[in-house]
C-alpha cells in the first residue's frame, strides 16, 4: 500500500538500477546537506488552532500573475525520460490535471518545443547555461519562440560537484557497460526491459541540434556534459533579462545579497534552492535561508522554495515562513519512476491531501492564512 512519499521512494528504488537510483538520491560529498534539508523542516513545530469552521478550505494561490490550484509545483529534474520512458510528458499531464506549474529541465529527453506544444503556457523552461554562450542564447530563443511563459535560469553550478556515490558507482552519461552495471540491469528487469524496448539511452531532445550531425544519444550526452559549468556573472543574467519577454526566475540563490541583485536586474522571482544538496554539501538549507531573504526583499518579487519537501506539513512550514510558493523535485520524481503518470499523480495527491489536513489543524482556510503565528520557535537543526 502506498500512503506516503516515502512509500513511492521505496517503490522507485526497487524499480531503478542502483546506479541510477543513487544518481537521483545522492548529494555532494558526505551528503550532510541532503539530510539537513529534511531536518530543517523537522526542527519546526506547528501551533494548531481550534473552534473554527474549516469546511471551506482552499489550497489555490496566485503566482506570477496566474492562478494555480495548489501552492506547489514540479521542479525540473534532468533526464526524466531516462528514468521512465516518456517521463517529461507524464509530469506535464500531471501538472495539467492538477493545475500546477511544471518546470521542464534544460537536460530533458523530450525536446522543449514538444513540451511547449503539448500544453501551451503550462510548463516553464529551465536553462542550464552552456560554456558556449551562443548555445545558451539560442536555447533561450527557442524557449521564447515556443511560447514558454517563464524562463528559470539556473545560477548555482559554477563547478562540478564531488558526488561521491556517482564516482564510486562509475556513473557517467553515457553509461559504461561494466560487469557490475550489467548485473545491476539484470537485477531490475522492469526498468531494463523498458530501456531496451525504447532503444537504449534516449537523446537529449533540446540539445541534439548542437552536436555533430547524425550524433548518437551517447555523443549528444558527451557534448552536453562538455558544455556544463560555465563562468556566469550577473552581466550574463542581465543579458537574459534583456532578451526574455516573459517572466524571469533565478534558481539556486541562498544569500540575501544575491536575492537583492536578482531584484535589481529585473527578475520576477527567485527559487531559494541548494540544488537538492547536490552542489555544496555544507550549504545552509533553503528553509534556513528563507527568512533572511524574505526580510531583504519583502514582497517585491515572487519568493519560491525548492528542496527537502516530503510531506504536506513541509509545504505549510515553508509558506508560514514566508515562501509564496514551493516546488517539489524528488518527491514527485519518485512517483513517476515508480508508476509513471499514475505514480506522479499519486505523489501530488498525497502532498495536497496532507497539506489540506494540516491547514485544518492550523485554522487556515486559505494559503494566505499560513503565517508566523502558525509556527512555534524553531529548534536548532542537528545532524
Amino acid at each position: 500500500m502506498i500512503l506516503t512519499i516515502d512509500d513511492l521512494r521505496k517503490r522507485a528504488r526497487r524499480r531503478l538500477p542502483r546506479i541510477l537510483f543513487d544518481w537521483v538520491e545522492g548529494g555532494a560529498e558526505d551528503e550532510v546537506g541532503v539530510e539537513r534539508a529534511r531536518r530543517s523542516f523537522e526542527a519546526h513545530r506547528l501551533v494548531p488552532r481550534y473552534g473554527l469552521d474549516m469546511s471551506g478550505r482552499r489550497l489555490g494561490t496566485t503566482l506570477l500573475g496566474r492562478e494555480y490550484s495548489l501552492p506547489f509545483g514540479i521542479s525540473p529534474t534532468g533526464y526524466t525520460g531516462l528514468l521512465r520512458p516518456g517521463g517529461e510528458h507524464h509530469l506535464l499531464r500531471v501538472a495539467d490535471r492538477s493545475n500546477i506549474p511544471y518546470v521542464l529541465s534544460g537536460v530533458s529527453v523530450a525536446p522543449l518545443e514538444q513540451i511547449a506544444a503539448a500544453s501551451p503556457g503550462r510548463a516553464w523552461f529551465q536553462l542550464y547555461p552552456a560554456r558556449d554562450v551562443r548555445i545558451s542564447r539560442d536555447i533561450a530563443r527557442r524557449a521564447r519562440d515556443a511560447g514558454f511563459p517563464t524562463l528559470v535560469l539556473t545560477a548555482d553550478m559554477p563547478v562540478e560537484a564531488k558526488r561521491e556515490r556517482d564516482i564510486r558507482n562509475g556513473f557517467t552519461l553515457p553509461l559504461r557497460y561494466t560487469p557490475s552495471l550489467l548485473w545491476d540491469g539484470v537485477s531490475h528487469p522492469a526498468w531494463t526491459l523498458a530501456y531496451l524496448r525504447n532503444g537504449g539511452l534516449p537523446p537529449l531532445g533540446s540539445w541534439a541540434q548542437y552536436a555533430e550531425p547524425g550524433a548518437s544519444a551517447s555523443q549528444i550526452a558527451t557534448f552536453q556534459f562538455a558544455q556544463k559549468y560555465p563562468t556566469q556573472t550577473w552581466a550574463d543574467i542581465d543579458a537574459y533579462r534583456a532578451m526574455w519577454p516573459g517572466k524571469l526566475v533565478i534558481k539556486g540563490l541562498l544569500h540575501p545579497k544575491d536575492a537583492q541583485r536578482a531584484l535589481d536586474c529585473g527578475a520576477d522571482g527567485i527559487v531559494i534552492s541548494n540544488h537538492g544538496a547536490r552542489q555544496l554539501d555544507r550549504a545552509l538549507t533553503p528553509l534556513e535561508a528563507l527568512p533572511a531573504i524574505r526580510a531583504q526583499i519583502g514582497g517585491k518579487l515572487a519568493l519560491m522554495l525548492d528542496g527537502g519537501i516530503r510531506r504536506g506539513a513541509d509545504i505549510a512550514i515553508a509558506l508560514a515562513l514566508g515562501a509564496d510558493f514551493v516546488f517539489a523535485g524528488r518527491a514527485i520524481l519518485y512517483g513517476v519512476i515508480a508508476a509513471g503518470e499514475a505514480g506522479a499523480n499519486l505523489a501530488v495527491d498525497i502532498l495536497s491531501d496532507e497539506l489540506s489536513r494540516v491547514m485544518a489543524q492550523l485554522g487556515a482556510n486559505t494559503i494566505a492564512d499560513l503565517g508566523s503565528d502558525s509556527l512555534a520557535v524553531a529548534a536548532p537543526v542537528s545532524r
